[in-house]
């Protein structure tokens, strides 16, 4: 059973409203408390210690690119040492022979805090290029951090990179001594999971029996008997999670066709089968990708533990830093955004640049992305500071679809999605792809930011979120509804675009909730803004404005329509929500008129009798009865008379209650699906005519 059988992310997210900053993993700063000055190790301590800790690397057996040496790449560059992309991409290709890599080589970097018994042995790998979703550029270098006492010999932490520092790490507070470290090396992105269970090739987010989980991530606190989600990157295709990549352009070209890259064809990349030309190019999310499967193990030449595809050399880092930079043209991803005006982002991705012009180089430390062993390491030795709190952006990813409960295009549930996506705040274009269906950006400045979702044949999603000062928040910032962020197939979806200019007041939010799915969108609004609906919803819009006056209006779209469901003239108040009131009312009532005309006199054996009949009349004449008196509260709000508005919403209220007495008589008589509807409008007009009771504005 995978974990995402197990788990339900809704559940978590819905806990997450409840839990601290503190309990949920990755909301502390990547460098809390000053960290002491840390000093180089040279020489055979060095390599001493970065024999004993050399890891053993386990590959997709999809990988073009593995570890391998940039030197045989370098130029000069304005007098300068660099590694052209075009290069080492073209140059890694040429030299590869009979699908024996190149050069196979990590590099090691020793540093030691001062006064501190306290060493980290880094291992940076390069490869060649990069190939992800939406996240491929020139070269890649990634790092495992071994934190090692130099007393006791013992390891106190590992942290394999993830995809960035946006994304919390893959990390294991005290590992067994005794066992070599192993990383699971993504395919193409090459982000490090750990491996450091008896399950060699493969990611344990959870403990499975006598089993222990590969990493000691925090995770977000559930409920009940749910189990936890540990917060970190993992590896999701390792998961049963479907991740689809894409085809690297530059210029509008496919890259492997540039006059630069003689050696590099289509063979040499991500293969086809794992690949899509672009997220709009499907009508639905794929659900034939493959799941990771390992292909060539690498491990140190004087490992001599197991029988390894692939032996690799050791070299100290130090011999690389004549290197100045990593260069190559950028190459950008675009991102849909469904606003009024649909826009497009387009954000560059550049590399990461050389691994001793970063910080984490000098002060590993600052790669520690979970609070907790942070904190844990601080109580240890003095060199290391204690957390600090930021600020972190959470959605949990699901998918709208079509509720058999409901009647036929008339209502939705949602369902877990078991392909990945990829998030981006446009404040920050540093795309972050999601983990068992969860979108978790770290170190968010305070303020609002747009946080936009994109996945393969899925409509786009995008909305602003308002991060505030962690210290005052109740835990990270919740994307979506209390956490949850529904997507809608690309088939299926449906513009709703609600334009504020032409609203009477200053409009503050946009909500959308569907008769059965609940709330789908809660999100500030400022500007016009467009959300995809599922097409087969029935949808209650609500906008609130400064004044905290609310306004509701019924959308049921057309799933055959191509023109988007449009409010232009969203107003807030009595008036609006008496309109509603109306227009939801007659809604129901000529469904169920509609039942009465297909009726045949034999459904349910006895719907033709006089008994049934007049129950179900007498539903459509209740419902009439609050039409007439919804209308008669918008005239008279509308007219400014208040006194006599509020007088037919009492109305409205009064016979809202007949309407559930005429539910009841003829439950019996009507459709499952359309008795369902009728309950869930009704609940939803008690509600709204509480509102137009209480509204101070007409």
């Amino acid at each position: 059973m995978t974990d995402r059988d197990a788990v339900s992310r809704r559940a978590v997210l819905q806990t997450v409203a409840g839990a601290g900053l503190a309990s949920v993993a990755g909301c502390s700063a990547f460098e809390g408390g000053s960290d002491d000055a840390a000093s180089t190790v040279e020489g055979e301590r060095a390599e001493e210690l970065a024999r004993r800790f050399a890891p053993t690397l386990y590959f997709d057996q999809a990988e073009p690119w593995f570890p391998t040496d940039p030197r045989p790449y370098t130029s000069e560059q304005d007098g300068e040492t660099v590694v052209d992309g075009f290069d080492a991409f073209d140059g890694y290709h040429e030299r590869m022979t009979d699908g024996e890599p190149p050069d196979p080589t990590a590099f090691y970097n020793v540093v030691e805090y001062e006064r501190s018994p306290l060493a980290v042995v880094q291992f940076w790998f390069y490869s060649a290029f990069d190939q992800f979703t939406t996240n491929f550029h020139w070269h890649d270098w990634e790092v495992l951090h071994v934190f090692v006492d130099t007393g006791t010999g013992d390891p106190q932490l590992y942290v394999a990179s993830s995809h960035s520092r946006k994304v919390p790490n893959n990390e294991f507070l005290d590992p067994d001594p005794e066992m070599v470290p192993r990383i699971l090396s993504e395919l193409g992105s090459h982000s490090s999971a750990l491996s450091v269970n008896d399950a060699r090739d493969r990611f344990t987010r959870l403990p499975e029996g006598d089993r222990f989980a590969d990493i000691t991530n925090s995770a977000v606190e559930t409920i009940e008997d749910l189990a936890e989600i540990p917060v970190a990157y993992g590896l999701p295709r390792d998961e049963g999670s479907r991740l689809p990549y894409l085809v690297p352009e530059y210029e509008g070209a496919p890259l492997y066709e540039h006059e630069r890259l003689p050696s590099v064809s289509r063979e040499d990349l991500i293969s086809e089968s794992l690949t899509i030309r672009s997220f709009d190019s499907l009508t639905q999310p794929p659900t034939d990708l493959p799941t990771r499967e390992t292909g060539l193990v690498f491990q140190h030449t004087d490992r001599g533990e197991a029988d390894p595809d692939i032996e690799y050399d050791l070299v100290p880092s130090s011999e690389l830093e004549h290197i100045a930079d990593f260069t190559g043209p950028q190459l950008s991803f675009e991102f849909a955004v469904p606003q009024f005006a649909e826009d497009v982002v387009s954000g560059h991705i550049t590399t990461t640049g050389a691994p001793w012009n970063q910080s984490r180089y000098e002060n590993p430390a600052a790669d520690i992305s979970e609070p907790n062993h942070r904190a844990a390491l601080a109580e240890r030795y003095d060199a290391i500071g204690a957390p600090a709190e930021i600020r972190t952006v959470v959605a949990s990813l699901s998918e709208a679809v079509s509720n058999d409960d409901a009647p036929e295009d008339e209502g939705l549930t949602t369902e877990d999605t078991a392909v990945e996506s990829v998030a981006l705040l446009e404040s920050d274009p540093e795309a972050v792809p999601t983990f068992a269906g969860l979108a978790v950006v770290q170190d968010v400045p305070e303020g609002d930011h747009r946080f936009t979702v994109n996945g393969a044949g899925v409509a786009p999603h995008s909305e602003t979120v308002s991060v505030h000062d962690s210290e005052s928040a109740d835990g990270p910032t919740r994307a979506g509804v209390d956490g949850e962020l529904p997507l809608v197939a690309r088939e299926n979806a449906t513009r709703l675009e609600v334009d504020p200019s032409g609203a009477d007041s200053d409009l503050t939010d946009l909500a959308v909730e569907d008769d059965f799915a609940g709330r789908l969108y809660d999100a500030p609004l400022s500007e016009p803004d467009a959300v995809y609906v599922h097409g087969g919803g029935a949808y209650t819009t609500e906008v609130r404005d400064s004044d905290d006056e609310i306004g509701a209006f019924r959308v049921n779209p057309d799933p055959e329509a191509e023109t988007a469901a449009t409010i232009d003239e969203p107003r807030t108040g009595k008036a609006s929500l008496a309109s509603f009131l109306a227009d939801i009312a007659e809604e129901t009532r000529q469904a169920v008129a509609d039942q009465v005309d297909d009726d045949d006199g034999t459904e349910n054996g006895n719907s033709g009798s006089g008994g049934s009949e007049n129950a179900i009349q007498g539903l459509e004449r209740s419902l009439a009865a609050v039409v007439e008196a919804a209308k008669r509260a918008t005239e008279r709000a509308e007219a400014g008379d208040r006194g006599n508005a509020d007088k037919q919403l009492q109305a409205v209220a009064d016979r809202l209650q007949r309407v559930a007495t005429r539910i009841e008589d003829a439950n019996d008589d009507l459709s499952d699906p359309l008795s369902n509807a009728a309950r869930r409008r009704l609940d939803q007009a008690e509600r709204r005519t509480e509102q137009a009771q209480a509204a101070d504005k007409l």
